[in-house]
């Protein structure tokens, strides 16, 4: 090696080592230098390797921060965290050029001459006033519409100022009101007629849905969609259904689809009522419903309404979770940069709509009838700080107005309900047709509502109506189809009024809106008429309500007496003999002695024994004596509570019973039925439903206690009834329609078979169905047959041919249901088979219904027209119980839309006289106290029951 230069040494160049004291102090300097040498490394590493990196704050590569997240994602969700905090407004109505569903080119129309209901007070009127209703009334005014809105509501408008091609149509001084709005519905995903392929009400895959939406599941072609228009309904909230907890978004539409209609597209889309979508809706529901669907004891849950509760806030916890990690990012975000954060935003899909509930950003109405459930989800309203804007159904609402004005927010939820459908289910038992009125006095909100299809949105008014009969001032009424919901909505600055900046709803009635049978002669939405030849009604000229201070009185239960005078009364439409002729200055009486009516008319000799005896008086406004009414079809007297299995009679599928052997009488459907004149029943054991019948029916007394109480029971066996629809079914060894028919013809001719034998029956088969068959075939007893489908009530008549043939005997046949008799209604009237409708004005729910008529402005008329018109007997039924307070009313608006077909008398005869008339059975009369003295018609809205007497030896006066 080359030892010069800046070579190491040479081995033998190393000096000695040196001493050992010396070697151990070199080494602890030696070992000192080295760390000081390493740290001086390791630092120069460090600062080499800062040097070459980028500052915190940079980017990569300009598109990755230093965390390895894409700064663009970053971005983005920054701009989430605005929309997250982002606080929704009522969408403006006043000051916009135009609706944003308006579709260009369409002209402008002037309505003229018409009575307007404009939707609020004069101004000037204070809230107290305004609350009371004062402030509100018609007034005569032309309606002007363009570009979808309302541009003027002024008094004779020129048609002179307005723009060339303006369509002009005159109202001719009828009412106008505003669309009306459902704020409870399932059209669209709940299309009828019902069917399995297009059934999308309910997401049941889980109890907690928050996530799924109903716009996903509308059809827009689905016909009830129109229907419910023609009842002058424009907007409706179709919410998911309620069998889970929580059960998705819902969404706001106009009832206005594709071209037909005035719109470019059929779409779910394009049928938004708000095109912006300020406000989202959401649906949740307590109670029954998700604890029956879910429950499985062991299994999962809820199967209480404790459990319900802890799904409630369960998921309320994961939402509001998501909402606290969403806004601990953005407050750091906003605080150390985006492209400083290590993580993206939180976001979660399943909670997205939940958390977007918590931050206020949608309108929740949730479906809740019983004060416990009402209770606790108040309390979940303040533990997760979100608002409710109504309960539905809420039948137990007015016993607790307290509880609702607990909830969070300083705004009590409205109470979305039906007038008097109840009793239905155990949640339902309790409620009341006087709760609108209780809400209202208490200082919250009503708001009636169809549930569509459990009512026929069409007549969601007619819930309205109702509503005012019971009670609820006529502002308040008209308001729970209008301004109400509007606002609850969140469109209270565009739909529900008559004024210039909302959007161009319009209705124009034949009536007033809140009368019987008040029906549109046409219908406007965005400003675009529906109907280019609609049919009208011929009515006369419209009477409008006036607010009638006795209805402020609510009178729930009446005073018994054994006889009463009755003064004042102006029509007697009962089938009795009238005393004497009413002068115009002297009014007819009614003396009731016992129970039994004494005399009616110009009774001057019994009144004045009856003064003498210190018998009651009371004096009538208006006051109107008619015979008590009937009640057929339906399931009162076996059940008290719809799905409750232990307050029912039970189904007779494969067996033929007699209902007399089931009676239970003194329930609360019966209570009620009396109180409103329905004094008879005429009730069958059911088949499968209460809408279906198997067996012999029993007609009895609603106000006998028991059955064993003396005339409880007026005919034992009525009837014989078998179902033909779909239903038939069902029964063992009967696979299809075709076999149902068969089976009854072969029964029937069986029954001839023994007849003509003269087999005599055995004590043991005295009451079998052989013996009863032998009385139907020898028209000795009435057969009723179940049907609404126009082709098996062909069948049914050949199988009446058939039978009659081997006879030689007329069978007595009558149909019950009867959808679509009108398609055969001469061939009924040809074999002299009476039809009893049930319901009055059927709404295609099931494929057996699907041609039947739902009336002006579609079709010429219903079905009871044309069975009216060839001269078939008909009589009004009852599909469901709760229907037995509106036996009067189904008869006015016979009435009301018949053109003259029928008269008062006529009329109420659809829900008395005619049912025995069709039966071949004797009723039991007026003379023996079956009877209902009204203050005005009982065919009108503002008819009012004061007194019943049931055949029980007392009146019951309220």
């Amino acid at each position: 090696m080359d030892d010069k230069g800046g070579g190491l040494p040479p081995y033998s160049a190393i000096a000695p080592p040196p001493p050992a004291w010396k070697r151990n102090k070199i080494l602890r300097r030696s070992r000192g230098l080295k760390f000081l040498a390493v740290a001086a490394c390791m630092g120069f590493i460090a600062y080499a390797q800062w040097k070459q990196l980028p500052s915190r704050s940079e980017p990569v590569n300009g598109n990755v921060t230093v965390h390895g997240l894409s700064v663009q994602r970053l971005h983005d969700d920054l701009a989430t965290c605005s929309k997250l905090r982002q606080k929704p407004q009522d969408p403006i109505g006043e000051g916009r050029d135009k609706n944003a569903r308006y579709i260009d080119g369409h002209a402008p129309t002037l309505i003229k001459n018409a009575t307007v209901w404009v939707g609020e007070p004069a101004k000037g009127t204070s809230a107290a006033d305004a609350r009371n209703g004062k402030g509100y009334g018609w007034i005569k005014a032309d309606v002007y519409l363009e570009y979808g809105l309302i541009s003027k509501v002024e008094s004779d408008i020129a048609a002179s100022s307005l723009p060339k091609g303006t369509h002009v149509f005159d109202a001719k001084g009828r009412p106008l009101t505003a669309g009306i709005i459902d704020m409870h519905s399932h059209a669209g995903v709940d299309s009828l007629p019902s069917l399995d392929g297009n059934e999308d009400t309910n997401e049941l895959s889980a109890d907690i849905t928050p996530f799924v939406r109903a716009i996903d599941g509308i059809q827009p072609n689905d016909h009830q969609i129109q229907v419910i228009k023609s009842g002058g309904v424009t907007t409706s909230l179709v919410l998911p259904g309620s069998g889970n907890n929580m059960g998705g978004e819902a969404y706001a539409i106009k009832l206005a689809v594709g071209k037909p209609d005035g719109r470019n597209e059929t779409s779910a889309a394009d049928m938004l009522a708000d095109p912006e979508r300020n406000w989202r809706f959401m649906k949740m529901a307590c109670g029954e419903n998700a604890k029956r669907v879910y429950g499985r004891v062991g299994t999962q849950g809820p199967t209480s309404r404790m459990g319900e509760s802890w799904e409630f806030r369960h998921a309320f916890e994961q939402a509001a979770k998501l909402v606290r990690d969403q806004d601990d990012w953005c407050d750091n975000a906003a605080a150390v940069g985006v492209q400083n954060v290590k993580g993206y935003l939180p976001q979660e899909l399943k909670w997205e709509s939940l958390g977007a509930l918590l931050r206020g950003q949608i309108h929740l109405n949730t479906h809740c009838y019983t004060i416990p459930d009402l209770e606790a989800f108040v309390d979940h309203t303040n533990e997760f700080k979100f608002k409710v804007r109504a309960f539905h159904h809420a039948h137990q609402t007015y016993l607790v107005p307290e509880i609702l004005k607990r909830a969070y927010g300083g705004d009590p939820p409205a109470s979305a309900i039906f007038a008097d459908n109840m009793y239905y289910k155990a949640e339902s038992f309790v409620g009341s047709e006087f709760a609108g009125r209780y809400l209202w006095d208490n200082g919250l909100t009503p708001i009636y509502v169809s549930d569509n299809p459990v009512l026929n949105a069409q007549h969601v008014l007619f819930e309205a109506a109702k509503g005012h009969k019971y009670g609820l001032p006529y502002h308040a009424a008209l308001a729970s189809v209008t301004t109400a919901p509007a606002e609850r909505l969140g469109f209270g600055n565009r739909l529900g009024k008559i004024k210039p900046g909302f959007d161009a709803d319009v209705v124009v009635w034949d009536s007033d809106p809140l009368e019987v049978g008040a029906t549109p002669v046409q219908v406007w939405i965005d400003g675009t008429a529906q109907y280019e030849n609609p049919i009208e009604l011929k009515k006369p000229v419209p009477k409008l309500i006036f607010p009638d201070e006795s209805a402020a009185t609510i009178v729930e239960e009446p005073v018994d007496m054994n006889s009463v005078v009755f003064r004042g009364i102006t029509k007697v439409l009962g089938d009795i003999e009238v005393k004497g002729e009413s002068k115009d200055t002297e009014l007819y009486s009614a003396v009731i002695r016992n129970g039994k009516v004494v005399c009616v008319g110009v009774c001057a000799d019994e009144v004045r024994m009856a003064t003498t005896a210190k018998i009651p008086v009371v004096q009538l406004r208006d006051g109107h004596f008619t015979a008590s009414f009937t009640a057929l079809g339906s399931q009162i007297g076996l059940n008290a509570i719809d799905a409750e299995d232990s307050t029912d009679n039970g189904d007779n599928v494969n067996v033929f019973t007699r209902a007399e052997d089931a009676l239970a009488l003194d329930t609360k459907k019966l209570h009620t039925a009396y109180k409103y004149g329905v004094t008879k029943a005429i009730t069958a054991p059911k088949f499968t439903d209460g809408k279906t019948h198997h067996g012999t029916s029993v007609g009895f007394l609603t106000g006998a206690t028991n059955s064993l109480a003396k005339g409880a029971i007026f005919a034992s066996d009525v009837a014989v009834h078998y179902s033909l629809d779909p239903n038939a079914k069902e029964a063992e060894g009967i696979p299809s329609l075709s076999a149902a028919v068969g089976a009854l013809r072969r029964k029937l001719l069986q029954a001839a078979t023994k007849l003509k034998k003269n087999e005599t029956v055995e004590p043991a088969d005295v009451y079998a169905e052989s013996t009863f068959l032998q009385k139907v075939v020898n028209g000795s007893l009435p057969l009723v047959l179940t049907i609404h489908n126009a082709d098996i009530m062909a069948a049914a008549l050949r199988v009446k041919q058939d039978v009659e043939a081997v006879t030689g005997t007329k069978i007595h046949l009558a149909i019950f249901g009867g959808a679509e008799s009108h398609l055969v209604a001469h061939d009924l009237a040809a074999a002299h088979v009476g039809v009893v409708l049930a319901p009055l004005q059927s709404y295609a729910t099931s494929w057996d219904q699907r041609r039947a008529l739902s009336g002006a402005p579609l079709t010429n008329g219903t079905a009871i027209d044309v069975l009216i018109d060839a001269g078939v007997t008909t009589a009004i039924g009852l599909e469901e119980d709760w229907l037995v307070r509106d036996l009067g009313l189904l008869a006015g608006i016979a009435y009301a839309n018949g053109g003259g077909k029928l008269s008062e008398k006529g009329a109420l005869a659809l829900v008395s006289g005619n049912v025995y008339k069709i039966l071949g059975a004797k009723e039991p009369k007026v003379e023996e106290g079956h009877f209902v003295v009204y203050e005005r018609s009982p065919l009108r809205i503002d008819g009012r029951v004061k007194a019943v007497g049931g055949g029980l030896g007392h009146v019951s006066v309220f």
